[in-house]
C-alpha cells in the first residue's frame, strides 16, 4: 500500500509543469514581472503549437502613481549574452504566415559596414517600423544587403489562420492607463538560449530597466 502512495506520488509530481524562469525589475514609474518560454517544448506547452526562433516573455506590468502610464511592445529588447542577438518584439502576423516575404537584392552604399546584426530588414505590416532579423556577424568593405518586403497574402488560407488569432488574443497590446497590462511578446532568436543568459530590457516612458531570468 505505501509503495503504492509512493509511486502515485512520483508519478504526480513527474507530471506536474516545471514553473519557467522568472524574474521582476520595478522603479518609481513601474513594475514589471517576466516569465519566459525559450525553447521550443516550454512554447509549445503555452501556446499550444510549435514556433520556429521564437522565444516567448509572458509579462504583468504594474504602473506605479496616479498619472496614466503609455505601456507599447516595442519598449522592450530581448537580448542574449551567448552570442549579442537582440530582437524587438514580432507582430503576430509576422511570425503566423498571414504575410508572404518577398526577397529582394539591393546594394547599400559602398562604403565600409560593421555590426553585430546583418539579417535582412523585415519591412513593417501595418504600418509598423521595418526590423532587421538575425543574422550573421558584420563584415568590413563593400556590402551587398538583402532586403526583406512582407506583401500581404489575401488568400482563403491566410484569412482562416487559428495560430493567428491566438497569438493576437495573448499578445501584450499598446495601451496607456493606470491598471495592470498583462500578455506576451514574440522575440526572434536564431540557435538555442538558456534562460540565464537572456536579458529583458525595458525603455519607454518610465525609465530604464533590465530583467534577468532564473
Amino acid at each position: 500500500m505505501r509503495l503504492a502512495i509512493g509511486l502515485a506520488v512520483l508519478t504526480l509530481a513527474a507530471a506536474a509543469p516545471t514553473a519557467p524562469p522568472a524574474g521582476k525589475a520595478a522603479n518609481d514609474g513601474v513594475e514589471i514581472e517576466a516569465r519566459v518560454y525559450a525553447d521550443k517544448a516550454a512554447v509549445r506547452e503555452l501556446i499550444g503549437d510549435e514556433l520556429e526562433a521564437i522565444c516567448v516573455v509572458d509579462l504583468r506590468i504594474v504602473p506605479r502613481g496616479d498619472k496614466p502610464l503609455k505601456i507599447d511592445p516595442d519598449d522592450f529588447t530581448l537580448r542574449s549574452d551567448r552570442d549579442g542577438q537582440r530582437s524587438q518584439p514580432f507582430a503576430p502576423s509576422q511570425i503566423a504566415g498571414d504575410a508572404r516575404l518577398v526577397v529582394s537584392s539591393g546594394s547599400q552604399g559602398g562604403g565600409a559596414y560593421m555590426g553585430n546584426e546583418s539579417g535582412p530588414v523585415w519591412g513593417g505590416i501595418g504600418g509598423g517600423r521595418p526590423r532587421r532579423l538575425p543574422g550573421g556577424g558584420g563584415s568590413v568593405g563593400n556590402v551587398s544587403e538583402e532586403t526583406v518586403q512582407a506583401a500581404v497574402d489575401t488568400s482563403e488560407k491566410s484569412k482562416d489562420n487559428p495560430l493567428l488569432a491566438k497569438l493576437k488574443r495573448k499578445v501584450l497590446p499598446a495601451r496607456e492607463g493606470t491598471e495592470p497590462l498583462t500578455g506576451l511578446l514574440y522575440f526572434s532568436l536564431e540557435g538555442k538560449h538558456k534562460p540565464k543568459d537572456l536579458e529583458l530590457v525595458y525603455r519607454g516612458p518610465a525609465g530604464k530597466l533590465s530583467i534577468r531570468f532564473k
